[in-house]
């Protein structure tokens, strides 16, 4: 490659109907810079959020500071133990709602840290702008996406008439404006053409664009770019797409397995229709399928998405509030999420409570794991991220918002000092935290929420 010769670092793949936005590479900059050692990477950032609390005796790891031994939920962890951050006695105090609300409250302020108004309608108000879409308002310019939302379970409608909220408000934890959730995408095939395909309605075309691989739509593209680029940018470049094919295949398949299930569960389907609900929601809700898989696709999908610089901004639901999903794929659990929650101290529910949530922390160790795979410069996508992980509540069967079940991965370009299991002072914020992230971000926010200061102890 001349060294003379760069591309843009907006520059797409595009074909008929298919945009793909390339990862970095090194004809996007001078060589200088490059080779410059304070380059920065882009900085990444995403929060993931747990339904229902966990198991509190057995979420805390023993001892405090660098030397410490993950709890049986973090074990999934260990090899990553110097990369992570477990942060103790948080509290999100002004989400309870005058002690009458033990979920949606919760959830709806788990990232604005303020009182919501209480409503049984859709005049939602959750008190202010999510720390991710200020982030997002801050960065997303510089991006195709300013910020993406995964989940998946689809908005809740609907009254709880146990505490008389909507549920709209357990359905969402990324906040545009007050009044304003951000929809979340629980569809893997749908999150990954929306990143990578374009669809002009209208336009005439002999052949479908949705029905073929995004990389053969911008395969003349790439191959004609692959030949301007030098070897490290084509090595780059041929592992990036071979990524994409991957995850598009295993969706493929995923959805190949599911239309069989459908031809053989005809009368279930028919049952299905009358009550006017999706086969695929009813049985993953209700029927214990495994979900597992398609977990990965949508964490595969957000690492892409990160890789390529689509967004650097993202959020994640393993469930909505009080999500009662049937987890009995996992061997020796036998009902559902928010049944088992309710434990009521009993031995048995606790260990199936446990392994509840020790597969959401292996979910986490999977996306936390891709990320670290993926070099960026002298670093990998995960030195350069911020990856948080948490839930409203600490126990299920209390409800309480104090010493929630918080942690970090991801250096954050060197911000973060990782490899710690710190102790607050009780009650200390949860807004704290995300004061301190807003920091790093450098976002012009004297105060976010109730927070009184910042979590020193996590910088680098």
């Amino acid at each position: 490659m001349k060294k003379s010769w760069h591309i843009s670092r907006r520059r797409m793949l595009k074909g008929l109907g298919a945009s793909i936005a390339l990862p970095f590479l090194e004809a996007m900059g001078p060589t200088s810079l490059w080779a410059a050692p304070n380059k920065k990477n882009p900085l990444r950032a995403a929060f993931m959020f747990m339904p229902n609390g966990v198991h509190p005796d057995k979420w805390t790891p023993t001892q405090y500071g660098s030397n410490f031994e993950l709890s049986p939920i973090l074990s999934p962890l260990q090899h990553l133990k110097d990369d992570i951050l477990v942060l103790n006695e948080l509290r999100n105090r002004l989400s309870s709602f005058r002690g009458d609300d033990g979920h949606y409250t919760k959830t709806a302020s788990f990232l604005t840290c303020l009182p919501i108004f209480k409503t049984t309608g859709d005049n939602l108000h959750s008190g202010g702008i999510s720390v991710d879409q200020l982030i997002a308002k801050h960065i997303g310019h510089q991006t195709l996406f300013p910020s993406l939302q995964y989940g998946l379970e689809r908005i809740s409608s609907g009254i709880d008439a146990n505490v008389g909220f909507t549920r709209l408000y357990g359905s969402a934890i990324s906040w545009k404006t007050p009044t304003q959730p951000c929809s979340k995408e629980i569809n893997p095939r749908l999150a990954f053409d929306r990143l990578f395909k374009s669809f002009v309605p209208n336009n005439k075309q002999k052949v479908d664009p949705w029905k073929q691989s995004v990389l053969d739509l911008v395969m003349d593209d790439a191959k004609g770019l692959q030949r301007k680029l030098g070897r490290n940018d084509q090595d780059k470049l041929e592992e990036y797409l071979e990524s994409i094919r991957s995850v598009e295949k295993r969706i493929h398949s995923y959805e190949q397995q599911n239309a069989f299930k459908e031809n053989i569960t005809k009368d279930i389907q028919e049952e299905i229709t009358r009550l006017n609900l999706r086969i695929d929601e009813y049985s993953e809700m209700h029927l214990g399928v495994d979900i597992t898989e398609k977990v990965k696709q949508m964490m595969d999908i957000m690492v892409l998405a990160f890789w390529s610089d689509a967004t650097r901004v993202s959020s994640f639901m393993f469930g909505n509030s009080v999500s009662n999903r049937n987890f009995t794929f996992l061997p020796g659990v036998f009902g559902s999420h928010h049944q088992i929650s309710h434990h009521k101290d009993d031995p048995g529910h606790l260990e199936e409570y446990e392994k509840i949530n020790r597969w959401h922390i292996e979910q986490f160790t999977y996306f936390v794991n891709k990320l670290k795979s993926i070099p960026e410069g002298d670093s990998n996508l995960l030195d350069n991220s911020m990856v948080l992980l948490g839930s409203g509540i600490r126990d299920g069967n209390r409800h309480s918002p104090r010493n929630l079940p918080v942690l970090m991965a991801g250096k954050a370009g060197g911000a973060l000092r990782t490899g710690q299991n710190l102790k607050f002072k009780e009650e200390t914020p949860l807004a704290n935290l995300y004061q301190s992230l807003l920091n790093i971000y450098d976002v012009p926010q004297e105060c976010f929420g109730d927070s009184t200061g910042e979590l020193c102890e996590i910088y680098a």
